[in-house]
């Protein structure tokens, strides 16, 4: 996508450099493991990331009582859970050979039914037993470090970590496939450091973009905006598209954070001229939402081509579209539950 000819002017206040990255804490990683009778003659010992603990009632380093079973470290249970082949967690139906290797269902027939360890033929032999301790784990979240406090049976912490709200955010940037992850703040950082997007202060903003030669745009990107207000992060979007067979402008602002919050705030954007005017009002969408989806919900202030070239004046061989906007947080009625808009934070 070139984006060498393509001129984004803005009109709004350079940003501080006072919003760093805030440290992430890394919590300890429990493993607990619920009683079973089905997985009573597994032994598992319950850890912590600190190093510091021991069994209770004993030091550090204390050797176990005589004629007590030697307990594995929970890391080994993680160990045998793991898929030799994608390194995945495994679900029923987890797949043994002969010698007692272990693979995921998946990974089975990638390998051709031949054991990634020993190299004999598979069959279709399952470890139950496995699957049995899997089944008596109760385990974090894998984002416990970002800050989820869950604990879940093993077998119902996948479909938890797909859906949780402390799991990394993908890069929102929309000129080029990123595949950076991380939280809030540091995706600021990478998007200041790695892509030099504008960053601006405040809750209002007017933007002049521009184009030579726009009959010939299908598809553009015009470089990201982050506006930082109410403490929040928003990402201003504006392209070029095919929308059936006419291009179109769109303009569409996102939420850096979750659904949830994104709802505390609305935004309006402006373009206009000779005496002709268009508004759009709407709610952010969280960055959750690709950039793709979210110009392909249409979900956003449309232009038509006609028009753009109608608001930028001249003889319309230019595009020179001046988009003003501003975002508000909308503030709960405490008498009628009905959110209110804040105009004045």
């Amino acid at each position: 996508m070139d984006m060498a000819s393509i001129e984004c002017v803005s009109y709004s206040d350079s940003m501080d450099d006072d919003d760093d990255d805030a440290g992430v804490s890394h919590l300890p990683r429990p493993i607990l493991v619920k009683p079973s009778s089905a997985a009573a003659a597994v032994n598992v010992v319950v850890v912590s990331s600190g190093g510091g603990g021991g069994a209770a009632g004993g030091g550090a380093g204390a050797p176990p009582p005589l004629g007590a079973p030697a307990v594995p470290p929970a890391t080994s249970v993680h160990e045998l859970l793991e898929c030799p082949v994608c390194t995945n967690s495994m679900y029923p139906p987890i797949h043994q050979c002969q010698n007692g290797h272990t693979l995921c269902s998946t990974c089975k027939t990638r390998v051709h039914n031949r054991c990634p360890t020993c190299r004999q033929e598979l069959g279709d032999i399952r470890c139950l037993a496995l699957e049995k301790v899997a089944e008596s784990l109760e385990l974090p979240c894998k984002y416990y470090s970002l800050g989820c406090p869950e604990i879940f049976p093993y077998y119902s912490k996948l479909k938890h970590e797909s859906q949780c709200n402390f799991r990394p955010y993908n890069c929102p940037y929309a000129g080029s496939e990123c595949s950076v992850v991380g939280d809030i703040p540091f995706l600021v950082a990478h998007l200041r450091d790695d892509h030099k997007v504008d960053m601006h202060s405040g809750c209002t903003f007017n933007h002049r973009y521009v184009k030579s030669n726009p009959r010939e745009v299908e598809n553009a990107t015009w470089m990201l905006t982050v506006f930082h207000c109410f403490g929040q992060y928003f990402c201003l979007h504006f392209e070029a598209f095919q929308l059936g067979v006419a291009p179109v402008y769109m303009a569409f602002l996102r939420f850096m954070g979750d659904e949830n919050d994104a709802r505390n705030y609305s935004y309006s954007l402006e373009v206009g001229a000779n005496g002709r005017k268009m508004i759009w009002e709407g709610t952010p969408r969280s960055i959750r939402d690709s950039h793709r989806k979210v110009r392909d919900s249409h979900d956003g202030l449309i232009i038509q081509r006609n028009m753009a070239l109608f608001f930028s004046g001249g003889e319309r061989k230019e595009l020179k579209l001046r988009v003003t906007g501003r975002i508000w947080k909308e503030q709960q009625n405490p008498d009628s539950g009905a959110c209110i808009p804040n105009l004045f934070s």
